[in-house]
């Protein structure tokens, strides 16, 4: 939206990302650059102060949802920015290897947490939005719905947070997972994360590559991107959603 000229809705979405900054700034002690998970848990625990104030944010963020259908969805200058550009096909995703929202804005309902859950992933209800119109509108649907889910999930959480230890007594230096191949993949902001190690029996890794989402939804554009306007390469980068020291890994 700001890349499209659109300055009110940024701040609007900051107002909310600030308070968003002072909760993790409760449990991690950082606003933005957070080193608060651990080998078996996490560094500290959450406080009732925490779990208050998160309820009250997302009481609000709940009324938020109709300033945005608003202030965005319904715009019909936005939505001639959008809608019908930046087409990527079913067919196109599938053979890049595009995931996450940019996959599910071109009808493709995959999200690892459903295919393969991890974490408490396989006891929380919500559900993978998804939309087959292929555009840079849909893009931004999928990620508006998928607000809502977060929602959803963090609520059901909340109330499944168990009493005990918040993290497991390891050597955090001292872990050597036996002789082999391993991969994991968790379902970040822009797709699939995955992580391929080779281990050789000790601490340290033979090989360590990262599958970063941001490299085959970047590579898409090469398909996507010819023959259309130069005005409208704005609104389609901004749609994938890329990042670019990402995609450099």
């Amino acid at each position: 939206l700001l890349d499209l000229g659109a300055f009110t809705p940024f701040l609007y979405t900051f107002d909310d990302r600030e308070n968003l900054m002072d909760l993790l700034n409760m449990v991690s002690g950082s606003r933005l650059t957070y080193c608060y998970n651990r080998s078996g848990g996490v560094a500290a625990d959450i406080t009732d102060e925490f779990i208050d104030t998160c309820k009250v944010f997302m009481k609000r963020m709940r009324s938020r949802w109709q300033v945005y259908e608003d202030l965005v969805t319904g715009n019909i200058i936005f939505i001639k920015r959008v809608r019908n550009v930046g087409i990527i096909t079913k067919e196109m995703a599938l053979r890049y290897g595009v995931t996450g929202p940019v996959a599910r804005g071109s009808g493709i309902a995959y999200d690892v947490r459903k295919a393969e859950p991890y974490a408490a992933y396989d006891r929380v209800d919500f559900e993978v939005p998804c939309f087959e119109e292929c555009d840079a509108e849909s893009r931004y649907l999928v990620r508006m719905a998928e607000m809502k889910q977060s929602l959803r999930i963090i609520e059901q959480a909340m109330d499944m947070l168990p009493e005990g230890p918040y993290t497991l007594d390891l050597d955090q230096n001292r872990i050597a997972p036996p002789k082999g191949d391993y991969h994991f993949s968790f379902e970040s902001a822009r797709g699939n994360f995955g992580y391929f190690i080779v281990s050789d029996g000790t601490p340290f890794p033979y090989r360590v590559k990262p599958r970063v989402p941001s490299y085959p939804n970047l590579n898409v554009l090469v398909d996507v991107l010819k023959e259309t306007l130069i005005a409208d390469a704005v609104s389609i980068l901004g749609s994938v959603d890329i990042v670019v020291p990402e995609v450099d890994r």
